[in-house]
């Protein structure tokens, strides 16, 4: 091996791209050469210029902005009433309650990223004021988190709520294509019937155990059940449940309420028409899978380049609960294709901070391990062509295996000559050695393929030696 550096011509060329080219994987998607590119849509007339959207999302996080940059100058959270609290609000101007909701912003808006009881500036804050993206994607974060950074009623049922949260973006879409005010009753309806498919959709069998007539305006058959409860769900429940998602969508921005009526702000209206157009496009492509499961979504993007992949995944991730969605992607990062595995954290890295809990309890789970550290250590800011260096050596060598494992499944046998010199290791035999250490279910497969491959008659009879050993436990 003479380099450890990326082959960058491999990486234009190969249709494989588990993680972004660097000393650990070179191996890359192949350009679909004949895919021809859409220009870029343009949004609705009306619309301000992006300069002027992102004046207006940082206006809305301009507290948050404070009170992030103070806890990460302190290093100290400001989570509870107390002396870090209190400083903050002194020392910016502002009540402890204010400070609270604009730290609950500025976690939700991905500006801080907490690691302990130590707070650092996320890399949207490091580039808020020149940056007119990363105001944008902030705020866009807190749009998708208002029932978070709105709590709903104490006395409202979750179950209640999570339907009303789910059908949410249908009221937003109501808003964005009336391209005005509309009344509250007709978005009242509107969630009404998409409550009712939820319901329909969780086979949710209204009960009528009584041999009375139905009354007037209810439906033959009787009334539904609220799920968990067993008992018919308070018809005042979503009339209130609307007005606090009115209210939470207005805090952050996105719409202005007047009386009885509601519109969206600039800003919602171009973050909805964003989220609509993904879903289309991509509904539209060669690939299209936004209402397939994450594997079926997954395979459909392997051909594509890294642009046209990241919308796919985009669009997947808008049309459903971020939540389910980060759940659904790492269950398919657990299974047996290494291909999907480097895909499935490259859709968690178009989620961002949403995801960052769950891919940080993945770090304990081996099969995950060197990829959720590689995702963290670039959401925290690295380099992407450095951030290999907070795996250990044999961190680093099970992710080898592993590439190597995607490439001898989906890939030729060139690649995975070529992918050799992607190793951490110096000298051929000391890959070896370290490979069959490292334990890899695919270790044995991966050698013999590798043998097959290399032209080298010397280095394939090393190879297959080394696979011969990790098959009969040998040393």
């Amino acid at each position: 091996m003479t380099s450890r550096k990326p082959d960058e011509q491999l990486a234009r060329n190969s249709r494989l791209r588990l993680v972004r080219p660097r000393s650990l994987a070179t191996t890359a998607r192949r350009a679909v050469a004949d895919r021809r590119t859409r220009p870029a849509p343009r949004p609705p007339e009306g619309t301000p210029p992006r300069g002027e959207l992102a004046r207006q999302a940082r206006q809305v996080l301009a507290d948050a902005v404070r009170v992030a940059r103070w806890a990460a100058v302190d290093r100290g959270t400001v989570t509870a009433p107390g002396s870090a609290r209190e400083r903050a609000a002194a020392a910016l101007g502002l009540t402890p309650e204010q400070v609270r909701t604009a730290w609950d912003r500025a976690r939700l808006a991905g500006l801080v990223e907490i690691h302990g009881d130590t707070v650092r500036p996320g890399w949207r804050l490091r580039a808020w004021d020149r940056d007119d993206s990363a105001a944008l994607r902030g705020w866009v974060a807190l749009l998708d988190a208002w029932s978070l950074a709105h709590p709903a009623p104490q006395d409202a049922e979750p179950a209640a709520v999570a339907e009303v949260v789910e059908a949410v973006p249908q009221v937003l879409s109501l808003l964005q294509l009336s391209a005005g005010p509309v009344l509250v009753p007709a978005l009242l309806d509107l969630l009404q019937q998409r409550v009712a498919e939820l319901r329909e959709q969780r086979c949710e069998v209204p009960y009528a155990t009584d041999t009375e007539p139905p009354a007037p305006g209810e439906p033959r058959g009787g009334r539904a059940e609220d799920p968990g409860t067993g008992e018919a769900p308070d018809p005042d429940a979503l009339p209130r449940l609307l007005d606090w998602a009115l209210e939470g969508l207005a805090s952050v921005g996105a719409l202005t309420l007047g009386p009885g009526q509601a519109t969206l702000t600039p800003l919602g209206n171009w973050a909805v028409w964003v989220k609509l157009e993904q879903i289309c496009v991509a509904a539209q492509s060669p690939a299209g899978h936004i209402e397939q499961s994450a594997e079926d979504m997954l395979r459909g993007c392997v051909r594509l380049t890294p642009g046209p992949a990241r919308a796919e995944y985009r669009a997947w991730l808008a049309a459903r609960p971020v939540g389910k969605a980060v759940a659904e992607l790492l269950t398919v990062a657990r299974g047996d294709d290494a291909l999907l595995r480097g895909l499935a954290f490259e859709a968690l890295r178009v989620v961002g901070a949403a995801a960052e809990a769950e891919v940080r309890a993945a770090a304990e789970e081996p099969s995950l391990r060197p990829y959720a550290l590689l995702w963290l250590a670039e959401h925290d800011g690295a380099d992407p062509d450095e951030a290999a260096d907070v795996l250990t050596r044999e961190e680093a060598t099970w992710l080898w295996v592993d590439t190597a494992a995607a490439v001898v499944d989906h890939g030729e046998s060139d690649l995975l000559v070529r992918h050799l010199e992607t190793a951490v290791q110096g000298t051929v035999p000391a890959l070896l050695r370290e490979v069959r250490e490292a334990g890899h279910p695919r270790t044995v497969q991966v050698l013999v393929a590798l043998a097959a491959a290399h032209p080298d008659p010397a280095l394939a009879k090393a190879v297959r030696r080394a696979a011969f050993q990790v098959h009969t436990g040998g040393s």
